[in-house]
């Protein structure tokens, strides 16, 4: 497994132990790690730090250059609001560790030009099949339904 993924799903597995929904994600700007963070909802009671948010929260504010030459690397399919802010800020390409237990924007990722790999890892998709299994009110929550 790539080593950017794994960083993903650790930050997912971290998600979990502090009682929230577990996924991942780290910002890579010329192989390093410059942003990293997971769906902090619960833990905060924010209405938006999916695990897109914090990380790209947590690599602060970086030029524009540095944006357009990052992998994002995220366990899920960004949602709407996530997808828009990698639009925003011209991410160009995403590496997703699965889209069946939910298919984000992928369409308008796509349609942006935004390149896209999605990996099915069988451990991100364990991870959302448990949590979504046992807190199905908190994951309708989470993606607005």
């Amino acid at each position: 497994m790539d080593k950017w993924m794994e960083a993903a799903i650790d930050e997912a597995k971290k998600g979990l132990d502090e009682g929230g929904i577990p996924i991942g994600s780290v910002l890579v700007y010329q192989d390093r790690i410059i942003g990293r963070g997971h769906n902090r909802r619960i833990q905060k009671g924010s209405c938006i730090l999916h695990g897109e948010m914090d990380a790209l929260e947590n690599a602060g504010r970086q030029p524009a250059a540095v944006y357009r030459e990052c992998t994002l690397y995220t366990t899920l399919s960004p949602c709407p609001m996530c997808s828009g802010a990698i639009l925003l800020y011209g991410i160009p390409r995403i590496v997703i560790g699965e889209n069946e237990t939910f298919m984000g924007s992928e369409a308008l990722l796509r349609q942006h030009e935004v390149a896209l790999t999605v990996l099915q890892d069988p451990v991100c998709i364990g991870l959302m099949r448990r949590f979504i299994q046992q807190n199905p009110d908190i994951w309708q929550e989470d993606i607005g339904v």
